[in-house]
């Protein structure tokens, strides 16, 4: 039995590599949706639609735990596919899960009232799409009160990321923090809502200033996974991982090997 890491397109990666590095006996299978990335321009029943079909082909590949290592797709897929029921021994979860118990210091399995927390101004960088999902907002609205959260939709960062042009996605970040601090000038908080914004982490501290606690995502899904998997121990198993993409598997191999620093092939999906 496999955990499955799916995302639009690379950005996943970086939650793979964190897995890994955690867990390495568990088996892992990673899908990319290249030939439909970027997922962030699109709307949200093309999204559901898309993570739907990918899902359900990274099942029949042997997966029974997929993670949506994508937040688009976690906001405009996941509550959709959960309510509408999985097969049975199917799990899909997602990435907003583990940021909000550490911004919030919550458990996710803590129903009581929201409360206020230590954080107050908080800023979200995401895609286009999960800005105007308000997925992020949403959730953590059942667990915390008076908090002010401020989205900067980041366009073009994920694109330059996958091209591999880091040059340009620096320039784009730092421009998008800029007009985020015009609207939130003293976040103290900032939350990278998209799984390739850690490998602009270093960029998103820099430009936002010390003072400000950064969350990225790759490390906290390794933990909430390493807690999942304390109670579900059936699914350990000896470290092989599989790589598929939608894509050309030739150039998504190049880019994924420039992308983690060492050799990784993708096959077809």
């Amino acid at each position: 039995m496999a955990v499955g890491i799916f995302d639009s397109g690379l950005g996943g990666l970086t939650v793979l590599d964190a897995v890994q590095r955690r867990l390495p006996e568990v088996d892992l299978i990673y899908y990319g949706d290249s030939a439909h990335a970027p997922y962030g321009v699109r709307d949200a029943e093309d999204v559901y639609q898309l993570t739907k079909a990918a899902v359900e082909d990274m099942w029949d590949k042997g997966c029974d735990l997929v993670i949506l290592a994508c937040n688009t797709a976690s906001a405009a897929a996941l509550r959709r596919m959960q309510e509408g029921g999985l097969p049975k021994g199917k799990r899909v979860l997602g990435v907003f899960v583990p940021l909000i118990e550490a911004l919030t210091e919550r458990q996710w399995g803590d129903n009581s009232p929201p409360r206020e927390v230590a954080v107050k101004h908080v800023a979200l960088f995401a895609t286009p799409a999960t800005v105007s999902s308000r997925a992020f907002q949403r959730e953590l609205a059942f667990r915390a009160i008076g908090v002010d959260v401020e989205a900067q939709a980041c366009g073009g960062v994920v694109d330059a990321i996958e091209e591999g042009d880091m040059i340009l996605a620096e320039a784009l970040v730092r421009s998008h923090v800029d007009a985020l601090l015009r609207k939130m000038p003293h976040p103290e908080a900032a939350i990278l809502g998209c799984t390739h914004y850690p490998l602009m982490e270093k960029t998103f501290q820099e430009a936002l200033g010390p003072q400000v606690k950064v969350f990225s995502q790759g490390d906290l899904v390794a933990d909430s996974l390493t807690d999942y998997l304390e109670r579900h121990p059936d699914m350990y198993g000896t470290g092989k991982a599989g790589f598929y993409t939608t894509g050309d598997p030739a150039r998504v191999s190049t880019h994924a090997t420039q992308f983690l620093r060492r050799q990784i092939t993708f096959e077809a999906a």
